[in-house]
């Protein structure tokens, strides 16, 4: 699995970013560059079977969503041995789902911030089994108008999730990390590093 690491490498807060489809970790590279500044190490990487070359890196195998939570749960064990103590995960679209998928039963995910994750994508499935087991701070951001669906599924999710939790639907059509470049990209990338200093707090931890 191919990924590249941004920020400080003595962090001890980081964050892993899970792409959408059919992107790839390149779409992560701006916020990454934005939460690195900010003192976070950071972790893009790409699905397997995404290869899309550069500094893009190529990611070897077949693509398969259903292996989503198994590669980014990889991801996340890599960063902590980085250093990282305490690590956050974000996902885009069925990114975001395997976020959740991810950090259900475990202890050591302080945070979870989806954007337009849906609540079903092929066998992987975010339902009250999963997000009932989310002992992290969750943070669901949606676009009011995404064709997917994403405002309601960001609802579900808030709905059946236990404190604590945040649901940020904004006014936008864009969906997973589009919303970060779209109309409401401010605003977007205001709530995400609000909820990072919330939760995984580094000031206090540097």
């Amino acid at each position: 699995m191919s990924g590249r690491l941004f920020g400080p490498a003595d962090a001890v807060v980081g964050v892993v970013l899970a792409h959408m489809l059919p992107a790839d970790q390149t779409s992560w590279f701006p916020e990454a560059a934005h939460l690195a500044a900010a003192g976070y190490r950071v972790l893009t990487f790409d699905l397997r079977g995404y290869c899309p070359g550069g500094d893009g890196g190529c990611s070897e195998g077949q693509k398969d969503v259903n292996a989503a939570p198994t590669d980014l749960t990889a991801a996340l064990d890599f960063l902590r041995s980085d250093g990282p103590t305490r690590v956050a995960l974000i996902g885009a679209s069925v990114g975001g789902t395997a976020a959740l998928m991810v950090a259900s039963g475990r202890q050591d995910v302080p945070a979870v911030i989806t954007l337009s994750a849906p609540e079903v994508l092929d066998r992987l499935a975010a339902g009250p089994d999963v997000l009932t087991n989310i002992t992290g701070a969750k943070l669901f951001i949606a676009g009011l108008g995404d064709p997917a669906g994403a405002a309601a599924s960001a609802q579900y999710f808030y709905d059946q999730s236990p404190q604590p939790k945040r649901l940020e639907i904004v006014t936008a059509d864009d969906h997973g990390t589009d919303l970060l470049s779209g109309s409401q990209g401010s605003h977007v990338e205001q709530l995400i590093d609000a909820w990072l200093a919330m939760y995984l707090h580094p000031a206090e931890a540097s």
